[in-house]
């Protein structure tokens, strides 16, 4: 049975075992998946209960929005920006959010690097990837995906650690997450974050390393 959103410590708890039934499913330690709690556009009363309950790592769409409900709160967190990230909010990214998960063009490449190389502060970065080559969805397209993590690389002297993907709502998504990580597995990367709460078991059985789940521990954003 699964728990309702409309009590997040239990529905947490719940999205937790089913993260572990997943994994161990397909022959996986459960502690090898990461859940990113999706904590955007929530209120406060909702969030409390999850991190009160041991969550630790907190998704955010946005910088200022981010900072709102953060502020004061983070020590200890592990916050990761999820959502398209503007070249001119680099300096404040780069100095909030221990991961950022978006990067996707060259203007912001540079704008990281540069930022990184000025604070000290290097956020660990995920290389978002569009891999249903959606016109209006944010993301390198999979044939471009292999020279933009090479120009990362030996341009910008920056170190993606995974890639990241949002597949078309009206496609199955396991040939998004075979093909996200067939792109990783060829350019040497490990992480792979892929899977929201309607297919983050999907998600798990082809090879992500962290899922990200909103309503499924918070209920429906207002």
């Amino acid at each position: 049975m699964t728990a309702s959103p409309s009590d997040p410590a239990a529905a947490y708890a719940d999205v937790v075992a089913r993260i572990a039934r997943a994994a161990q499913a397909c022959g996986r330690d459960p502690a090898a998946v990461t859940l990113v709690a999706v904590s955007k556009q929530q209120p406060w009363e909702a969030v409390a209960p999850v991190l009160a309950a041991g969550q630790r790592v907190f998704g955010e769409n946005r910088v200022q929005e981010a900072r709102a409900r953060w502020d004061g709160r983070a020590e200890g967190l592990e916050l990761r920006l999820i959502g398209p990230l503007q070249s001119n909010k680099a300096k404040e990214a780069v100095a909030f959010f221990e991961v950022i998960e978006t990067l996707d063009r060259e203007k912001l490449a540079r704008a990281l690097a540069d930022e990184a190389q000025r604070q000290g502060r290097r956020p660990r970065l995920y290389v978002q990837v569009n891999t249903g080559e959606e016109p209006q969805k944010a993301g390198v397209i999979p044939p471009d995906a292999d020279a933009f993590l090479a120009a990362c690389r030996t341009t910008y002297g920056l170190e993606p650690e995974g890639l990241m993907c949002i597949p078309p709502a009206d496609e199955p998504p396991g040939p998004h997450f075979a093909l996200l990580a067939k792109i990783a597995a060829r350019n040497g990367l490990s992480k792979l974050s892929m899977g929201m709460s309607g297919d983050f078991e999907t998600a798990i059985r082809f090879g992500a390393t962290s899922v990200r789940v909103g309503s499924a521990v918070f209920g429906a954003r207002s």
